[in-house]
């Protein structure tokens, strides 16, 4: 059988691969542009770390010298509370416990003790007193609570100013403790016949810190301090607070009679 070529037949050409989806061509895109500006990232990083290590290179003995310091001072307070302020405290807390048995002994005593007063300041049986441990460790919380105690001893062995000096100089945030060392300035002023200044801390010890205990006490000696100076509305203040504030405490009992006075 005969084959016949049909006249002017072409093969068609195939057509250009169409793009099917266009996200493929803004994929390709997305990530020539990411591949640049990651390129930049990286760039700018060595450029950054180039001239971070130009900078150490050119201050390395000024960075050692900061480090080296920050180092010693470290080191040094570790070393001082190791070696000087632990063993310090504790020799310091060894002698006022000492000291405070004295105290404590010269005020259950039954009548005045002078001499353990002293015992307490001056120290006793191969111990420090009040006196030697502020000289000694007067940085110390040992030191710091000396000057309660040693204020408290003067005022007991009638060294009035003396007190004043020691009880100004103790500092605690027991508003208990606080509210007892400003009133005793305040009765170490009294004793001096230093009025006016009395009434100033025993007003301030009233109103440093309100309890059952301190604050009636010191009202009393304020409104009595106030009425011997003629100030009666004062004086009616302080004792009106008792009867209103603090009917429970001991101070209570008489008030009405100074109320009256003060009226």
């Amino acid at each position: 059988m005969a084959t016949y070529n049909k006249r002017g037949y072409k093969a068609p050409k195939p057509e250009a691969e169409k793009v099917e989806n266009v996200n493929d061509v803004e994929e390709v895109i997305n990530i020539d542009e990411k591949d640049s500006t990651t390129a930049t990232v990286f760039n700018t990083l060595d450029e950054t770390a180039s001239k971070t290590e130009e900078f150490i290179a050119k201050n390395q003995n000024i960075i050692l010298s900061v480090v080296g310091g920050i180092a010693l001072i470290v080191a040094g307070y570790l070393l001082y509370n190791k070696f000087v302020s632990g063993p310090a405290e504790n020799e310091a807390a060894s002698d006022m416990f000492q000291a405070q048995q004295y105290f404590q002994k010269a005020v259950d005593a039954p009548v005045a003790s002078d001499s353990l007063y002293n015992l307490a300041l001056n120290g006793g049986e191969g111990k420090q007193g009040f006196l030697d441990i502020i000289k000694n460790h007067g940085g110390s919380d040992a030191g710091n609570l000396a000057q309660y105690y040693a204020g408290m001893s003067f005022l007991n062995t009638k060294q009035f100013q003396k007190a004043i000096d020691h009880l100004s100089e103790f500092k605690t945030k027991d508003e208990f403790t606080n509210a007892l060392a400003i009133g005793a300035i305040g009765d170490a002023y009294s004793e001096l016949k230093k009025a006016d200044q009395a009434l100033e801390f025993y007003v301030k010890a009233a109103e440093s810190a309100k309890n059952d205990v301190t604050t009636p006490r010191f009202l009393m000696k304020a409104g009595q301090v106030a009425l011997s100076l003629g100030k009666k509305a004062d004086a009616l203040k302080y004792f009106t607070e008792i009867k209103e504030s603090y009917e429970d405490a001991p101070e209570a009992m008489n008030v009405d009679a100074l109320i009256g006075l003060a009226q």
